[in-house]
């Protein structure tokens, strides 16, 4: 919990990568695993991304980033 905690503080590469493209039109193709599934036992995401053009981003988070990641997306999906 800690460590999360200070993910705030210290943002994450690949929060900072997916917030970049999102500002450049691309738009959330696929997250894995389910970003509204359970945390337990998460290792790993992969995000995907894709622009109007069809260029593919992939980003992909590990341990305590990914948590922070899974989360910053939830938040932003839940947004009105």
């Amino acid at each position: 919990m800690h460590n999360l905690l200070l993910s705030y503080l210290v943002e994450f590469e690949s929060i900072t990568k997916l917030k970049g493209l999102l500002d450049n039109d691309y738009k959330i193709e696929k997250i894995q695993p389910a970003i509204f599934a359970s945390d337990a036992e998460v290792n790993i995401v992969t995000v995907v991304l894709r622009c109007p053009d069809g260029k593919k981003e992939i980003i992909r988070a590990y341990k305590e980033e990914s948590q922070a990641l899974r989360e910053y997306i939830r938040n932003l999906l839940q947004k009105p």
